[in-house]
């Protein structure tokens, strides 16, 4: 009976992903901030590309963006996906790999749940509750 590794289908993207990753999120920065793109409608937006997630086989990039002030954020998607096969020759040129990944575009609601987070601290009855955990931790190293 073969034996299977559980500890790798849980674990997180390789050192590989995450360079591959960070190097497509620089380059479409890059490109997307220069303008380098045929598409007028594209170099108006001001879009930043927060995250970029490549598959294991680095064939798939899903990059997570969000135009500047958060507004026309399906307008900001359409555009890229418009523009896709121009984005990744651009991405291709720049990011040395065997095969230039296929690029997926998202909409990045990282501080939307950060807002939410914040508010939700922010909040009297868990204030109260993260104070009295607070001196409860006080209580405890006294033993």
């Amino acid at each position: 009976m073969a034996r299977h590794k559980h500890h790798d289908t849980f674990s997180g993207p390789s050192q590989r992903q995450l360079r591959v990753g960070e190097l497509i999120r620089r380059t479409l920065s890059e490109v997307l901030s220069r303008g380098e793109i045929h598409d007028p409608d594209l170099n108006r937006m001001s879009i930043t590309v927060g995250e970029v997630r490549s598959s294991p086989d680095l064939k798939v990039a899903t990059a997570y963006v969000m135009p500047l002030g958060g507004q026309g954020a399906e307008a900001a998607i359409e555009a890229l996906n418009r523009n896709r096969s121009e984005l990744r020759r651009a991405v291709g040129k720049a990011v040395k790999l065997k095969f230039s990944p296929e690029l997926r575009f998202r909409i990045d609601e990282t501080f939307d749940r950060m807002d939410e987070t914040r508010r939700l601290f922010s909040q009297d009855n868990v204030r109260r509750d993260l104070d009295d955990g607070a001196e409860d931790d006080d209580f405890d190293q006294d033993d």
